[in-house]
Order: C-alpha cells, then structure tokens, then sequence
C-alpha cells in the first residue's frame, strides 16, 4: 500500500494548478508534436486535469484521454473541467490503486508529469505502463527539477529501460527534467 504522505494531496495543488502555468507549461505547444487526433491517451497522475484538457483538445472528438489519479478529490475536479472545457465526452476519469493502474486497453501516448517518484514502485509502474502501451507507444516521463535529483531520474529512466522503454529524446521542459520513452 502506497504511503500517502508521500502523494502530493489533492488541496496543495492549486499552488501549481492555476491559470499562471500557462506561462511555463503550455499543453497545446508541449504535445503538439506527440499527439494527433483519434489517438488514445493515459494522464496518469492527472491530478486536477490542467495537462487532461490540453490532451483532450489535441485528440479531438474522435480521441479518448484516460485520467487517472489515487485520489478521488482530484477526479471530481477533472470531471467538473472537462465538462467546463467542452471535453467531457473525450475525457473518461478513473480511480487507480496503489498497486494497479486499472487500465486494461491499450493506449498510443501516455503523461506521467510530476508524479513518478510518488509511485511506491517505479520498477513496478513502469512494468504496469509498459503492459498498455502499444508497440511504438510513446511516454513523456517528467520529473520536477527542485524535487528529483538528476541521479534519481537518472535510476527512472533506467527502470524505464528495463521494462522495455527505450528513451527516445529529452524534450526540454521548464523547471523539470523530462524524457520521451518509446515501448520497444
């Protein structure tokens, strides 16, 4: 079982949440280059959905986005900004475990953004990711720079590899340290 201390909780959020991350983090120019419409996606680690709806738009009515979060707090804000966004019919929320991501269709592109060193097992999660993922699936792992050391991601992306997760660029990201993985 996941200790929860270590997940951000749901309320602290809004600290980074807000409309001035559009000043560093701009989902419509981060993904364009990954995602096109129609496409599949997981946000796993959604929390309050800021990167769900840039996904939603980028996949468009005929795409699926997949939320998924541990903590039902940050699911009922998805839900309630899809529905504001115009996107809820693209944006399907779930509640994950802390052992199971609880995805059992196969998706093109998945966002773990801030969120991998919350995960009470990397080795285990990225095994989990790999299992979803279809072949040439792509992953955009992003860990925050004043929170993970560069050794720590370091061992992510090697776990990453050893679940059969190639590293295939390191897109620059502000204030993080980010990977784009590729299922081999």
């Amino acid at each position: 079982m996941i200790d929860r201390k270590h997940v951000c909780p749901w309320w602290f959020c809004y600290t980074f949440d807000n409309p001035l991350r559009k000043l560093f983090h701009r989902p419509d120019r981060m993904f364009a280059a990954m995602i096109r419409p129609g496409m599949a996606v997981a946000d796993i680690g959604c929390g309050m959905g800021y990167f769900t709806i840039g996904l939603a738009h980028l996949v468009g009515s005929t795409g699926r986005v997949i939320a998924v979060d541990l903590q039902p707090e940050m699911l009922v804000r998805v839900a309630r900004r899809a529905r504001k966004a115009g996107v809820s019919s693209v944006v399907e929320t779930r509640l994950c475990q802390s052992d199971s991501l609880d995805i059992d269709e196969a998706v093109d592109f998945i966002l773990a953004f801030w969120m991998v060193h919350e995960t009470p097992d990397p080795q285990v999660f990225f095994k989990q990711v790999r299992e979803i993922l279809k072949p040439g699936g792509r992953m955009l792992v992003t860990e925050p720079k004043f929170h993970v050391s560069d050794a720590a991601f370091q061992q992510e992306l090697e776990m990453a590899e050893a679940a059969m997760l190639a590293v295939k660029g390191r897109p620059d990201t502000a204030l993080s340290k980010t990977a784009l993985l590729e299922a081999v």
